[in-house]
């Protein structure tokens, strides 16, 4: 039975390391259509129209703790008023919000050149 249930732990783990290297790439050319699209009009050039202190550069990132893809990811899914989540609303898939967190970080490491 040990044997068994050890089997079955491995063969799940072997399924799910696989899984997530199958996983596609956030796709950058995605995540900048997706950016124009739904973020340009309070945050084009990584400028805030609503928060000004509240920026995309990576300065502001970094001090509002939004400096890596899971905390972009879950303020872009679930939203922060004034900003709507677009993941809870349906406007766009965990795919697009992946993407655009990238671009968002790519953006600000570039300094939103």
């Amino acid at each position: 039975m040990k044997r068994v249930l050890s089997g079955a732990f491995l063969a799940v783990t072997l399924l799910s390391v696989s899984s997530l290297s199958t996983q596609a790439a956030p796709d950058l050319a995605v995540g900048q259509k997706v950016f124009n699209a739904n973020c340009a009009a309070c945050h084009r050039g990584g400028k805030n129209t609503v928060s000004p202190q509240k920026t995309l550069s990576l300065a502001d990132l970094k001090k509002n703790q939004r400096d890596n893809s899971a905390a972009i990811i879950a303020l872009v899914t679930n939203g922060k008023s004034p900003m709507p989540g677009f993941g809870k609303t349906g406007k766009l898939k965990p795919a697009e919000i992946e993407s655009v967190a990238a671009y968002v970080l790519a953006q600000a490491n570039k300094g939103w050149k």
